[in-house]
Order: C-alpha cells, then sequence, then structure tokens
C-alpha cells in the first residue's frame, strides 16, 4: 500500500519503511508524527483519489533528524561595474521513517 501526502507545500509519495526527506518540522529526533492529508492512497491495482483528501487515511512516521542540505553557491555580478556577490543557503529538512499507512 502507498500514499501521496501532502506537507510543507510538498506532495510526497510514501509506503511502509520508506525513508524521505521532507520540509522542515518542529519536531524531535525519534517522536512519532502523523500525516492526515492523504491526496490518494494505492493497494493493489485500486486507487483511491481524495477530494481533497482522502477521508480517515493517515501516514504515521518517525522523525530520524533534522538536519541541512549541501550548500547551494549563489553568484552574482554585473559586468564591467566591478560588482561581485557570493552567497549561499542551505535548506533545512526532516529526515523520516515511514512506519504505516493506513485507510
Amino acid at each position: 500500500m502507498y500514499a501521496v501526502f501532502t506537507t510543507g507545500g510538498k506532495q510526497y509519495k510514501a509506503s511502509a519503511n520508506d525513508v524521505l526527506y521532507i520540509e522542515k518540522l518542529d519536531a524531535e529526533a525519534g517522536s512519532v508524527i502523523t500525516f492526515d492529508e492523504i491526496l490518494l492512497i494505492g493497494e493493489d491495482g485500486n486507487v483511491t483519489v481524495g477530494n481533497p483528501f482522502v477521508k480517515g487515511a493517515k501516514v504515521e512516521a518517525k522523525v530520524e533528524k533534522n538536519g541541512k542540505g549541501k550548500k547551494i553557491k549563489i553568484f552574482k555580478y554585473k559586468p564591467k561595474k566591478g560588482y561581485r556577490k557570493r552567497g549561499g543557503h542551505r535548506q533545512p529538512y526532516t529526515k523520516i521513517t515511514v512506519t504505516s499507512v493506513t485507510k
């Protein structure tokens, strides 16, 4: 069984024992979180699509850790003007392991 759920403005496909890197959540490592905004559930060829969400469906996951991704380098310049600016960004994430998908 798999499910498509939404969190942090993005959609993720998950099934049991999947490891996902999602947008950062305010949850401690080791805690259990539940996602109830399930857009779609699929099982053995049967697909249930929500309007907008599937009622009663949920995805439970365990928070493994919170961290930051690799640095993205940003470089701005304007030719012939001597303007150069360097910067970067590290996107925070939460690593989760999906424990169960229920309908």
